[in-house]
């Protein structure tokens, strides 16, 4: 049996990725944008073709990511923020429903959607991660926006490979 193998693809000429950033937790958010926005330029993203949007805060940034897929002028996108406990339960309902609503969006869209939306417990934390999630979150991006594009153009081959043989 052969069993086929897709290579990941970092190659971001060419992708058009949008990004939504929350406000709240300013610093953090602004230190995940620096690195996101260096790892798509080091991965061959034109800075035409990178639109960055900010909103209030992490709950605001579903439907902003929502009204970008509905523009059809993206190939992936990319949620930056952080979400960092207080002394109530306000932290796990944002983090939950953020996270959900990200996840629904990609997935009601076929648009990839990288999620670097900071979840800890304290500043020192989010200040820790800001740079690696920002990078990391360019990378998936990039290589989602790759594979989703190979995969639709495996399903094309295919169809056309079928009505042929009708």
């Amino acid at each position: 049996m052969t069993v086929g193998h897709y290579e990941a693809n970092l190659d971001g000429a060419g992708v058009r990725v949008g990004i939504v950033q929350a406000r709240f937790n300013e610093e953090i958010g602004a230190g995940l944008l620096e690195s996101c926005l260096m790892e798509l330029k080091r991965l061959g993203v034109m800075d035409e073709d990178v639109l960055h949007v900010t909103v209030p805060g992490a709950l605001e940034v579903p439907l902003a990511l929502q009204k970008l897929a509905a523009t059809h002028q993206f190939d992936a996108l990319i949620a930056l923020g952080a979400v960092i406990r207080g002394e109530t339960y306000h932290f796990e309902l944002v983090s939950n429903e953020s996270g959900s609503g990200i996840t629904r969006v990609g997935l009601d869209t076929g648009i990839p959607i990288a999620n670097a939306i900071l979840t800890t417990e304290d500043d020192d934390q989010a200040l820790v991660r800001m740079r690696e999630k920002g990078a990391d979150a360019a990378r998936v991006a990039i290589e989602m926006a790759n594979l989703t594009l190979a995969l639709e153009e495996l399903a094309e081959a295919t169809e056309e490979i079928d009505y042929e043989s009708d």
